[in-house]
């Protein structure tokens, strides 16, 4: 089934003239349409930056798929955290999806309506995607900050209402491109992506900006916490020169990996999304947008296959034979 995707990502790339969409008057990128100019592509019949946007969601859709699969068959994954790790992959597993749909659409389905519904749910998807992060992040915080009472049924109504509004804020955001927020009948309005507006997206980046914020505050608050807790440790067991100098590495390394690669992937593309014009050439677009893509890609080796019970989960779907005796923990997302 892996290689379904990849077939068709390369299937588009054997000349045919009824594939062949380059449109030499738009410089931007168009998502009804993406393309370079002329001059990058010479002859060939397909944009290759779109090429490497499909297999990108290839390698997103397979990733997160296990995780989804493991999580929704697993009875023991139901903790809160848990919940929270399955939301971001069912994320960007969508989100891997709609680049694959959305390479299929341009270069076989003429259509402005399958477009804008690719474009809405491409929008959709990676924003579930940063919010479900800010709800892990969150959930991160609480479980250190409220360590006594986060094992309980009131924090796990609690990440339910979170994921509902950061679903709900990402399902609005995707569907005003399609409910007529475009700029199909106005070209000068349209943003570095088409058919997006210059609002819509500057929307899009500011809503990015504030959420990085936030969780750049909590991440430093959760490095405040972690650094107390590894002091009052090492002070316990008389042991303060070594053990809390690894705890706090340790610690302080974990989450500049997490907000790191995050920052790392999308603040490009947001900064570009605010200082870019539609009339700049489409590489710039194309340049910073393909490494937003592969925040999805990182997500589940950093949330997902990093964790221990998953990790027995996953041996357990590819050796039925697999048994553990040991009694296990279910960890903290403090630990993970």
């Amino acid at each position: 089934y892996r290689t379904i995707p990849l077939i068709s990502c390369f299937l588009m790339t054997l000349p045919s003239g009824s594939i062949y969409n380059v449109n030499n008057n738009s410089p931007n990128v168009d998502w009804t349409g993406l393309a370079l100019s002329s001059s990058s592509l010479f002859d060939f019949p397909v944009n290759p930056w779109d090429i490497m946007l499909c297999l990108s969601g290839t390698v997103i859709a397979c990733e997160n798929a296990i995780v989804v699969a493991i999580i929704f068959y697993t009875p023991t994954l139901r903790t809160p955290m848990f919940v929270l790790i399955g939301s971001l992959a069912t994320a960007d597993l969508l989100a891997g999806v709609g680049l694959i749909l959305n390479f299929v659409f341009q270069y076989v389905v003429s259509s402005e309506t399958i477009s804008l519904i690719t474009v809405g749910f491409l929008v959709a998807s990676f924003t579930a995607s940063i919010s479900s992060l800010l709800a892990i992040t969150v959930d991160r915080y609480l479980s250190l900050y409220n360590a006594l009472t986060y094992v309980s049924e009131k924090t796990l109504h609690y990440v339910h209402l979170m994921l509902v509004g950061a679903w709900g804020a990402s399902l609005g955001l995707g569907l005003l491109p399609v409910l007529g927020w475009n700029c199909l009948d106005d070209a000068e309005a349209c943003s570095i992506v088409r058919p997006l507006r210059r609002a819509n997206i500057t929307l899009l980046a500011a809503s990015f900006f504030v959420i990085f914020g936030l969780m750049l505050s909590l991440y430093l608050r959760i490095c405040k916490i972690v650094c107390r807790h590894a002091h009052q440790i090492a002070l316990q067991q008389h042991f303060f020169a070594a053990s809390h100098y690894v705890a706090t590495k340790k610690g302080v390394s974990t989450l500049a990996i997490i907000l790191g690669t995050f920052g790392a992937s999308w603040l490009p593309f947001a900064v570009y999304c605010l200082v870019g014009e539609r009339e700049y050439p489409s590489v710039y677009t194309y340049a910073t947008l393909l490494p937003a893509t592969y925040n999805s890609m990182i997500n589940p080796i950093i949330y997902a296959y990093r964790n221990a019970e998953i990790q027995r989960s996953i041996y357990l779907l590819l050796c039925g034979c697999f048994h553990v005796n040991v009694s296990y923990r279910s960890r903290s997302p403090s630990e993970v």
